[in-house]
């Protein structure tokens, strides 16, 4: 499995599904040398890579309806949706320890994958780069425009790695990954419309940010259709809630997130031979 990479989209609190067929993975010592994600995909992928199972379904599930968490609150004190100081410090430094050590001595490779505010380009932070940044790249790769502030990170600002590459398939191909397995956290068929914010209110904090947003579903939908190619072509794995869940980025209702990393670990599951098929290719 020298070349095959492990590509998780994000997508706010719908980063359950990918939690769920991480946590699956993991019973079944299921590791792959290359893992990229991208916001909530990365923060689910580094608790997968630092051996903590349970960790992902702990920290989304268990604080979900704290108000510190996800909040209008935090909206109107912070101008920030989700509590990030909350969620990328008070919650791995001493509510749900993140065991960072373990991450960092995995033999996996873990990008991180944010959006440059100036240029509105990628750009890809490995861990064994960036050992002491963990948490702050994780919180850059999710902090969505309008909902939480950018971060700055080595003289760059930092958002959302959604905006410039939501499924970063061709990075992980460009990094020499003959086969990948993509987690996508909506179902077959799905494809992006307009976004209805981005035509009525502009991001004026970083005007690049803004010219994304306003393509963005085109972006991504482009993505997708090279997705599927890559898929009929045999070198490509994806894994696609089974069904349609009614989940929004921002969702609070426990039970629908715990349906939601059910159906994760359960499509794992029934997928697994056929996963397994493909990678012994």
């Amino acid at each position: 499995m020298t070349d095959t990479g492990l590509v998780l989209e994000g997508g706010g609190m719908r980063g359950l599904y990918t939690a769920g067929v991480l946590e699956y993975f993991m019973s079944q010592d299921l590791y792959f040398p290359y893992v990229i994600g991208v916001s909530a995909g990365a923060c689910m992928g580094a608790s997968y890579l630092s051996r903590q199972p349970g960790r992902n379904r702990k920290v989304n599930l268990d604080f979900v309806e704290d108000k510190r968490y996800l909040s209008l609150s935090n909206y109107i004190k912070k101008r920030e949706l989700f509590g990030m100081d909350f969620i990328f410090d008070e919650i791995p430094n001493r509510l749900v320890p993140f065991d960072l050590d373990t991450l960092i001595n995995s033999p996996e490779q873990f990008l991180i994958t944010a959006t440059d505010c100036d240029t509105g380009e990628p750009r890809y932070y490995e861990k064994s780069d960036n050992q002491d940044s963990i948490a702050e790249l994780l919180r850059a790769s999710s902090s969505l425009p309008f909902v939480a502030s950018s971060v700055e990170y080595e003289n760059h600002r930092l958002m959302d790695g959604g905006i410039s590459d939501p499924i970063p398939i061709k990075k992980a191909q460009n990094d020499g990954m003959e086969k990948n397995v993509v987690i996508l956290t909506k179902p077959r068929g799905y494809f992006k419309k307009p976004g209805r914010i981005s035509k009525i209110i502009k991001y004026k904090q970083h005007p690049m940010i803004n010219k994304k947003l306003t393509v963005r579903y085109r972006h991504y939908n482009q993505t997708l259709e090279y997705l599927y190619n890559q898929e009929k072509q045999g070198n490509t794995f994806i894994m696609a809630p089974s069904k349609t869940l009614q989940i929004g980025r921002a969702e609070r209702s426990k039970k629908r997130l715990e349906d939601l990393y059910e159906l994760g670990w359960h499509d794992a599951q029934a997928q697994f031979e056929q996963l397994h098929a493909f990678l012994s290719k």
